[in-house]
């Protein structure tokens, strides 16, 4: 267990370029969510500060990539020590600068270790194939790393999310600019670099610009139009996801993008309903709903509704909200007031075209209790967009046909889950999700840091985790050795 005290403000050396913590002209405030004080003041960084962070990773690139595999995994070792040395002290500031529950940033300081073992064991891989020719030559496919890296990572799960954007890119040779989200540029962003430098990550390897969202713009479009940067990851909402995918694409740069998501849980007629009503409050409500992976949509056979909405509802007001400094509160705030209104926003439009409240409702500063919506239907913006926020659609249906279409009347395809006793139906149906993941007889919110984590449609391009992240951070080459086996036309 860890031993999680409040988190007193951090010291910020600067932003983290070329081995080297450099002030910016000004700083920017960085509030806790649960009470609107100032956590910290935040070096507001630059494009000319993202130009150098380039510059220095571009430098480093060349010895980076030519160490020797067991090098790099090594140093990936030692980053995840490092971690797990500090690993209250992420906690207490996840806490404090995102609004998190405590169980929550002892979840995510305790995964992330795990990204960075698992991105060391991906140095021992397979990085290609020999190939068959029919001119006898030798050929192989194989990988190379692709240079600078830029990495824009959110706020919601600043440690999880910002860990795995890079970690796989630095274990096969890549060097990397991170842009951590405004709202936990800390948490998301300077702390990482406190530990890699610890660690002892070369200089340039690893960098960070942190800027206000006055300033995001400028920098963002810096970090994307730079012709040193050869690939961008970014994890984030559709909306700017798009917005990057298509700047990447006018300069064919590489790109994986993980977005947003409207994700159900399809409860059948035969699902363990004690064992799905704790699943779907966990699925809904942890971290204030704030995750792409979030239940957003409980489906549920019309033969199992009531029974099955009286085990949720009871213990879903079990849920106590307020500042993340008391252990009894479960929901804390969301990110910040812009994030609250949009959710209450949300909620009030569902409700004036006919949605009844089961509970909660209520919003006050930053904060929205849990809130459970019935009678929603594909007027309501509820319906499609992404809530992102501790709300929840229930909605009845009458076979496993509607319950795909239900699921499938999204943009979004990014998680889904179905409950069953019966796990052939249950595999069938998850055939007919569309979905880049699907869970039996669990909720939504599952990640391990080696499987091939993304979705399909509006919700990303591309796979994070394990050899799939190959795809995303590396060039795949065709390279040939002919032996004499290749005659050509005598003309010739």
């Amino acid at each position: 267990m860890l031993d999680v005290v409040k988190s007193p403000a951090p010291a910020i050396r600067g932003m983290f370029i070329g081995g080297q913590w450099v002030p910016a002209a000004r700083n920017f405030e960085d509030l806790n969510p649960s009470d609107n004080t100032v956590y910290a003041r935040i070096p507001d960084g630059s494009a000319a500060d993202m130009r150098r962070a380039i510059d220095a990773a571009q430098a480093a690139f060349g010895d980076w990539a030519g160490r020797a595999f067991h090098e790099r995994a090594h140093l990936l070792l030692k980053i995840a020590d490092v971690w797990d040395q500090r690993k209250a002290d992420f906690c207490a500031a996840a806490m404090a600068e995102g609004g998190g529950w405590k169980g929550k940033g002892m979840f995510e300081a305790g995964y992330v270790s795990e990204v960075f073992r698992s991105a060391a064991a991906l140095c021992y891989q397979s990085i290609g194939d020999v190939l068959p020719s029919e001119h006898h030559k030798f050929m192989m496919a194989t990988r190379f790393p692709l240079g600078v890296v830029g990495v824009i990572s959110p706020w919601n799960m600043p440690g999880i999310l910002t860990s795995r954007g890079f970690a796989a890119a630095l274990a096969v040779g890549n060097t990397i600019v991170l842009k951590p989200s405004e709202d936990t540029p800390y948490s998301g962003g300077l702390y990482f670099a406190e530990i890699l430098e610890e660690a002892g990550v070369p200089a340039g390897v690893f960098n960070v610009v942190t800027c206000s969202r006055e300033s995001v713009g400028a920098v963002g479009d810096e970090m994307i139009g730079n012709s040193k940067v050869k690939a961008i990851s970014f994890t984030g909402s559709t909306a700017v996801g798009r917005q990057i995918a298509a700047k990447c694409g006018a300069y064919l740069k590489k790109v994986c993008v993980e977005l947003g998501g409207k994700d159900s849980m399809i409860l059948l007629e035969d699902a363990d309903l004690d064992a799905a009503a704790r699943a779907a409050n966990f699925g809904s409500f942890m971290h204030q709903g704030q995750v792409c992976m979030s239940t957003e949509k409980l489906l549920v056979h019309e033969k199992v509704y009531e029974p099955f909405m009286e085990r949720f509802l009871a213990r879903a007001r079990k849920l106590k909200t307020g500042h993340t400094n008391d252990p009894s509160n479960v929901i804390g705030p969301l990110v910040n007031n812009r994030q609250a209104l949009r959710v209450k926003a949300l909620i009030d439009d569902a409700v004036a075209k006919g949605a009844r409240v089961e509970l909660g409702g209520r919003a006050w500063d930053n904060f929205v209790e849990p809130t459970v919506l019935t009678g929603v239907n594909s007027s309501m913006n509820i319906w499609h967009d992404e809530t992102f926020g501790p709300v929840v659609v229930v909605c009845p249906f009458r076979d496993d046909a509607e319950a795909a279409a239900l699921n499938n009347d999204t943009e979004y395809g990014l998680t889904a889950a179905v409950w069953s006793k019966d796990e052939a139906r249950a595999l069938r149906l998850a055939e007919r999700l569309e979905t880049g993941i699907c869970h039996v007889n669990c909720q939504n919110i599952n990640d391990e840091p080696h499987v091939p984590f993304g979705g399909t449609k509006a919700s990303g391009v591309g796979r994070y985790g394990g050899r799939w992240s190959l795809d995303a951070f590396t060039e795949l080459r065709w390279i040939t050795l002919d032996r004499g086996g290749r005659h050509f036309p005598p003309q010739f």
